[in-house]
């Protein structure tokens, strides 16, 4: 004897998890991570590197082989997913794998891009020149308008404003004050 009520369940639950082994890993992980099990906080999101050396996985653990090390502490990345204790990222250049959480800080910061680029005094081009700041420095966001396209960052021991496409570490339209 059957019992049909509990059929649907069955077939919803084999469908779920035969789709889910035909998704890429991350999206995979994206969609069954319960939130309470990771920070809770907004994908994606900035942060920096807290330590001078940073393990960058395949995947979310220990037993996936390290893909990437990177050597810059304060170097800005983006979380775009989360599993456990695990924060998939992507770097400036695009490159993502898998960080733990205890090797990232909540801090903002900025690597520049391109160019040298010249640190204004006001959020103006014709503005004072402050310093002139080479490509992939890295400072740290002091305030960063909406309603604006500079921000004021620190570099150094130099305050000055940038204009956004000048660096990578914050979102078009975000407002940081």
């Amino acid at each position: 004897m059957h019992d049909h009520a509990a059929m649907p369940d069955f077939f919803r639950i084999a469908f779920t998890l035969l789709f889910l082994a035909t998704l890429p890993f991350e999206v995979a992980v994206a969609q069954t991570v319960d939130n309470k099990r990771g920070s809770g906080l907004p994908l994606p999101r900035f942060v920096s590197l807290r330590a001078a050396e940073v393990n960058m996985r395949t995947g979310p653990g220990l037993r996936y082989p390290v893909e990437w090390v990177y050597h810059r502490r304060r170097m800005p990345m983006e979380v775009i997913a989360e599993y456990g204790t695990w924060r998939k990222v992507r770097d400036w250049q695009g490159t993502q794998g898998w960080v733990h959480q205890s090797m990232l800080d909540n801090r903002r910061t900025v690597i520049v891009l391109g160019d040298t680029r010249t640190l204004r005094r006001a959020p103006d081009a014709t503005s004072q020149p402050v310093a002139r700041v080479e490509a992939s420095v890295i400072g740290r966001i002091a305030e960063c308008p909406m309603d604006s396209s500079w921000c004021l960052v620190e570099i150094n021991e130099y305050d000055g404003w940038l204009r956004r496409v000048e660096f990578w570490g914050v979102y078009p339209t975000e407002d940081l004050r």
